[in-house]
């Protein structure tokens, strides 16, 4: 029997593979939560087909018609009338099929029994859309399966509003504050900034992984990573445009699950553009991260986005966005209450205008964190971290500016 799922744990659930799944639902609230469950982003690889009439009408079914990977049924029946109906299905079942029951007695004996029939699980009504996407997730990813990475997309709400800088510094953040294995993809081929950012020039990057899927494993993907500290590595982007990226939708699926079953924390830097596959990696991130600038196109573009991940990502978390460059000079800039009254959302973090700061670090291909000896800015970015991966610092023993004095005199 499954567990309520909180919020919080949604983003971990793996997605399912490419499966054909049945449901006989015996009740329009089941039928209608299953429908909504098959429009979630981590359902996208599975074939659904609601039917209702209950374990009857799948023994009638299945009588002519091979069975799918999984079957759902729902009843009501007795626990003697629900292991008459099992063992009637179990003879049009091919051997490969999963089925899992839904019902109403919350009956650990009835569990057992039905899991020593062959069952896969026991759902006991009433749950929510997630609670089903688990059962079905688990099925195919064992708790015994390394952890996924989370995948953490970040994309500008207009050009020039610095969601490279803040994917960067947040990359830098959960690395180095996390102490967690970070990797930043630069998805824009022909203009990324990730290598000058870290001061690296790469001779090979993501467009090998890219145009090269044949050749795609775990083992090239490491050889095209490059290392920026001993948490933190960058898949470069080529930044030529001596040929055109036209991409599929689906381009990056091979290489982000690649990333996801040996990396924490997967950073996409994505590209200011809305196309097939850069709605892809907002729509299908664990967590989507807008970059603002405090005006009026911002407030617009901040607000079609939102409310276009709300809707496509019904099951998640509310979207979060960064207002960055608050408070340039000579700008009139929208209040940031005014602005989030405007898009339905708080800001998670509002980045101050620093264009000294900001500069120097961009030139010396540094992070703010490495040049903030006022440590105005930088916390900001930790604030950051700390909110798209739920995690708390680690905790970093401070030294003692007596320190070197106390070695000489030990010495």
């Amino acid at each position: 029997m499954h567990e309520h799922l909180e919020p919080s744990q949604y983003p971990q659930i793996a997605p399912a593979p490419r499966i054909s799944l049945q449901a006989f639902c015996e009740t329009q609230d089941l039928a209608q939560l299953i429908g909504e469950a098959a429009l979630d982003r981590r359902m996208e690889k599975a074939h659904v087909k609601v039917n209702m009439g209950g374990a009857q009408a799948a023994i009638e079914a299945y009588r002519t018609s091979p069975t799918p990977n999984v079957i759902v049924l729902e009843t009501s029946a007795s626990r003697t009338d629900l292991i008459d109906q099992l063992e009637a299905l179990a003879e049009f079942c091919d051997s490969g099929t999963k089925v899992i029951v839904i019902g109403k007695l919350n009956d650990i004996t009835l569990y057992r029994e039905l899991i020593s029939r062959g069952v896969s699980d026991y759902l006991v009504k009433p749950f929510g859309v997630m609670d089903f996407i688990a059962a079905l997730s688990a099925q195919y990813h064992h708790d015994s399966a390394p952890p996924l990475g989370r995948v953490i997309a970040v994309t500008g709400c207009k050009g020039g509003v610095g969601a490279s800088c803040v994917a960067h510094n947040l990359a830098w953040a959960i690395s180095r504050d996390l102490d967690a294995a970070t990797v930043i993809v630069d998805l824009d081929l022909p203009f990324g900034t990730a290598g000058l950012d870290f001061n690296q020039d790469p001779p090979q990057g993501i467009a090998e992984a890219v145009f090269a899927p044949d050749r795609l494993d775990a083992n090239l993907v490491d050889r095209l990573l490059s290392k920026c500290s001993d948490k933190l590595s960058i898949l470069a982007a080529p930044a030529t445009v001596e040929r055109c990226y036209d991409f599929q939708e689906t381009a990056f699926d091979a290489l982000l699950e690649l990333l996801r079953a040996t990396t924490p924390y997967i950073i996409l830097d994505t590209p200011h553009m809305w196309t097939a596959w850069s709605r892809r990696m907002m729509v299908t991130a664990d967590e989507a991260l807008l970059v603002s600038a405090p005006d009026l196109a911002g407030l617009r573009n901040t607000k079609s986005l939102l409310d276009a991940l709300r809707a496509a990502r019904r099951n998640d978390p509310v979207p979060r966005f960064v207002l960055n460059g608050v408070g340039m000079p000579k700008r009139p800039e929208i209040a940031a209450a005014d602005f989030a009254r405007a898009v339905e959302a708080e800001p998670l973090a509002q980045v101050p205008f620093d264009a000294k700061l900001f500069g120097a670090a961009s030139n010396n291909g540094q992070m703010i964190a490495e040049l903030d000896e006022g440590e105005k800015v930088a916390p900001i970015f930790g604030d950051i971290a700390r909110a798209v991966t739920g995690r708390a610092p680690v905790k970093r023993e401070r030294k003692s500016f007596l320190e070197p004095l106390l070695a000489v005199l030990k010495g």
